[in-house]
């Protein structure tokens, strides 16, 4: 199957070079181009890619909000790449709150950029622990939040509630397998089933729920 990618980027030289990297793959094809938030929301519309490299940064609407318009259209089936010059942008975190699947860096080599598409496309979060934790650092920063608890939350086991904790906490499946005692597949249906409970799309939706609803200490 060809995976169709939209790039949004205000910088044509910056979408030269994506389009260059993502033509050079046999299973992907480029599906349009747009220079700001609100042609990137228009082009989606329009062709439906499977996944959209998109910029923070841009005139008339930024990526945040052409984010949360995005996947709140397609409902998760155009999966949204954040591309940016800083390893955690200040709007990072309100750019996955928005529905963004991951963040990659313009700098990041070109293999780097395939995988992204290729782990979104497949219906996965691009967030390795170390951006996780990050996140983390992050949400510790901010105010204290009127705590949201999803009924949905009570729909989960003794051990599912404990894996949201782990994952909230950047733990990786083989950390949580260890400290739990058990093996790393039985933490990956865990982390299947509690998302499926919740209706969450990855784990970084997961991440931004457990502090969300007070499951984690943000000390």
């Amino acid at each position: 199957m060809t995976i169709r990618v939209a790039l949004a980027d205000d910088q044509a030289l910056v979408r030269a070079g994506f389009r260059m990297i993502v033509e050079s793959q046999p299973g992907m094809q480029v599906a349009g181009e747009a220079a700001d938030g609100q042609e990137a929301i228009e082009l989606v519309r329009r062709e439906r890619p499977d996944v959209i490299l998109m910029d923070i940064r841009m005139p008339r609407v930024d990526g945040i909000e052409a984010t949360r318009q995005v996947a709140q259209e397609t409902k998760g089936e155009t999966r949204v790449v954040i591309l940016t010059t800083y390893e955690l942008d200040e709007y990072v975190f309100d750019a996955l709150a928005a529905g963004a699947s991951g963040f990659l860096l313009k700098a990041a080599p070109p293999e780097d950029l395939i995988r992204a598409i290729e782990v979104v496309a497949a219906g996965n979060a691009l967030l390795d622990p170390s951006v996780t934790r990050r996140l983390i650092e992050e949400f510790a920063k901010r105010p204290e939040p009127a705590f949201k608890r999803p009924k949905e939350l009570g729909s989960l086991t003794e051990r599912e509630l404990e894996v949201l904790r782990a994952v909230a906490r950047g733990l990786t499946n083989h950390e949580i397998a260890t400290k739990l005692h058990v093996g790393e597949t039985t933490i990956k249906t865990h982390v299947s089933h509690l998302l499926d409970k919740l209706d969450l799309r990855d784990r970084v939706q997961a991440v931004i729920l457990a502090y969300e609803a007070g499951l984690v200490d943000r000390s």
